[in-house]
This record gives C-alpha cells, sequence and structure tokens, in this order.
C-alpha cells in the first residue's frame, strides 16, 4: 500500500487513483483492490466516499467531461464571436493531444466501448456526456452559414470520435495529428 500523501483526503486520494487507472487501464480492467492499494488507503473508505466501484466510474466520468469542457471555454475564450475559429481550437487541440505516445483517447468513449448494455449506469452516464459534447459542435455550428448545419455538426462528431480512436490505434503522430486540417476542409466545403 501507498504511503498517504500528507492534506489529502481519502476520498481524494480514491478519486486520483481510480483517474489514473480508469484512463490507462480501462474500467472494468481495474479492480476495487488495485485502487485502494493505488491511493494508500482501505476498501471501506472507498465505499464510505463512492458507494460503489460504479459511483466512483461516474465521477471519474464527470471529472473526464469537465477537461472537455474546460476546453471548450477556452476554444470560446481564445475566438470571442468567431465559432469556426472555436471549432478550429479544439481540433488542433485534439490533434496535438491524440499525438502523443501517451494518449489512451476519450474516457467517454472508452466506457461507452466497455460497457456494450445500455441501460448499465456507466454507459447511460458516459452517453450522456458524449451527447454534451456533441450539443457544443452543434451549438458552434448553428452560428455559422452552413449549408447543412446538421450534417456539418455530425462530421465534425464523427471527425472528433474517430481522432478518439485513430490516436490509440496508430503510431504517433498517425492520422489524428491532422484533425485540425480535416476540421477546416469540413467547414471550407459546408459553410456558406
Amino acid at each position: 500500500m501507498k504511503r498517504p500523501i500528507p492534506g489529502v483526503s481519502a476520498a481524494e486520494r480514491i478519486r486520483n487513483s481510480a483517474r489514473e487507472l480508469f484512463y490507462h487501464n480501462g474500467i472494468r480492467g481495474v479492480g476495487v483492490e488495485e485502487i485502494v492499494q493505488n491511493a494508500g488507503v482501505t476498501k471501506p473508505s472507498l465505499y464510505r466516499a463512492y458507494e460503489s466501484k460504479n459511483g466512483l466510474a461516474a465521477v471519474y466520468l464527470d471529472e473526464f467531461y469537465g477537461t472537455c469542457r474546460t476546453r471548450f471555454e477556452e476554444a470560446e475564450s481564445d475566438f470571442p464571436d468567431d465559432p469556426r475559429g472555436q471549432i478550429l481550437a479544439y481540433f488542433d487541440g485534439l490533434a496535438e493531444r491524440a499525438s502523443s505516445p501517451t494518449y489512451r483517447g476519450c474516457g467517454l468513449t472508452n466506457a461507452i466501448l466497455e460497457f456494450p448494455d445500455r441501460d448499465h449506469p456507466v454507459r447511460r452516464e458516459a452517453a450522456r456526456l458524449k451527447q454534451a459534447m456533441a450539443d457544443w459542435i452543434a451549438s458552434r455550428v448553428a452560428l455559422l452559414n452552413a449549408r447543412d448545419p446538421e450534417a456539418l455538426t455530425a462530421g465534425l462528431v464523427l471527425l472528433m470520435e474517430g481522432v478518439f480512436v485513430a490516436g490509440q490505434a496508430f503510431a504517433p503522430p498517425g492520422p489524428s495529428a491532422h484533425a485540425g486540417t480535416v476540421a477546416r476542409l469540413l467547414l471550407d466545403m459546408s459553410v456558406l
């Protein structure tokens, strides 16, 4: 068992441990014992803080989405009143992240792939947050003069999801390094 870090609560150590392990090994690939051992706490500490592994997984997914939401907000801040620039800033950043040798894709996408049962609570939470990501893209596209906003949104969402998977499937830099370029092409072809 790891030695506890002074000033860091057991719940926070558990959350940090789960974030690292779930992202790199998958939610199903990690047991409660591994989480608590890595966090330097006991199993009762985990169950007091999160009730279940599924509850902890939901917290992980919410935090993962929070990171995505921050990236969307940064794009909006960097390119105020420029939805095209916001979309491109997001995809340029995604291309860079997905080209890293330590990239393991999107934690939400990975969770959806791990839990094929659409009624599983982890799958439902991941799908809900995925929809929020697609909604952000749709909200940016709605501000453009697109020939077919629905098709452009679908194309950008498909590109985003493809980058999440291709970033793991191909050796860096791989096709994901071109996400920004492909987003530019989609926008150039679709916006009047």
